[in-house]
């Protein structure tokens, strides 16, 4: 169990990592309205974006091996640090561009607690190595109708049917969870199979679904970065990943979690606060890019015209919530126009 741990955080490493620079790699990249399969191509061509994905490849290994000495109920909780590596991060490299906010060390805080909280409450353990056949099949169709919906939901076919960009981003944001939670289930399958060497693990299904489940969170992951406000994607790839996985885990593998009165009580509490830090982790300064709060810029800032000189490292992150209004001829939204600047 204790190899499984260090493995998800060695894990969580690589994906905050690789999170990082997709997410360089995806600003000033122009996408249609809808749903634009080309997306990957032109990001392909940026090399901080092809560094995240190696790091997301070696992250890949890190959890497909914790998978196989863990359950998925204990795994994939732990991954959703990733955030905190996130914003530790860019607490590291930015402190001079943007202040650190105590309520957003309380947010870290809240949701250390909560993940720690769920995981002595849950104590996740047991189930089977192998999943039954129909429960698969019931995963794959329920996953892939929530996809479809939430595409059909975010493409923008006229100017009569737009959909904000927030809307759209968050949208996608909670399919791209959704559907990492049960690309998880899937390596929890494959995980199985390590033991019987590559003719072993490539005689069965499960490597091939992972591609192709795995190339859909990609594409979606994309999209919901290109869309919108990081602040309205995030939450969803947080939130919903590690549920989704705790419930996959439960119906798919017969995994168990303590499920007396108390412990559910404790186990709620503690996903609340994750739920709660999540949130307030993806509206932090470092995050969002909060240039509407004067308190997000450090002290003597300079001060041009009726706006502020905004730091770099937030007109980066701006920009992939621009990339969509301006690829499909509209005017960026207020979030990514310079302070002062004409509506």
């Amino acid at each position: 169990m204790e190899k499984a741990i260090l493995l998800a955080v060695a894990a969580s490493f690589c994906t905050a990592t690789a999170s990082i620079a997709q997410r360089q790699g995806a600003r000033k990249v122009q996408t249609a309205g809808g749903f634009d399969i080309g997306l990957l191509v032109r990001l392909a061509r940026r090399p901080i974006w092809l560094l995240g994905i190696a790091s997301m490849i070696l992250g890949f290994g890190f959890q497909l091996t914790a998978l196989h000495f863990g359950p998925l109920a204990l795994v994939q909780p732990i991954m959703a640090v990733e955030l905190l590596l996130v914003f530790g991060y860019m607490a590291v490299a930015g402190r001079r561009r943007v202040r650190i906010k105590r309520r957003d060390w309380l947010a870290a805080a809240a949701m250390s607690a909560g993940v720690a909280g769920f995981l002595a409450l849950a104590s996740p353990s047991g189930g089977r190595a192998h999943a039954p056949g129909p429960a698969w099949t019931v995963s794959g169709l329920v996953t892939l109708g929530i996809v479809v919906v939430a595409v059909a939901t975010s493409v923008r076919p006229g100017r009569r049917a737009q959909v904000s960009s927030s809307r759209r981003a968050a949208v996608l944001g909670a399919a791209t969870g959704i559907t990492w939670g049960f690309v998880a289930a899937v390596i929890k399958e494959l995980s199985s199979h390590l033991g019987s060497g590559l003719g072993g693990v490539f005689t069965t299904w499960s490597p091939y679904l992972l591609v192709l489940a795995g190339a859909a969170a990609m594409l979606l992951a994309s999209h919901a970065l290109a869309a919108g406000p990081l602040a309205a994607s995030q939450p969803g790839f947080t939130i919903l990943d590690p549920l989704v996985a705790i419930v996959l885990g439960v119906f798919l593998f017969g995994e168990h979690i303590r499920t007396g009165p108390w412990e559910m009580a404790g186990e709620a509490a503690s996903l609340a606060l994750v739920v709660a830090g999540a949130v307030a982790l993806s509206h932090s300064c470092f995050i969002l890019g909060e240039v509407g709060d004067p308190s997000c810029l450090p002290a003597g800032a300079k001060v041009q015209g009726q706006g502020r000189r905004l730091p770099q490292l937030v007109l980066d992150y701006q920009a992939v919530g621009a990339s969509a209004g301006q690829a499909a001829g509209s005017e960026p939204g207020p979030a990514a126009r310079e302070p002062g600047a004409a509506p």
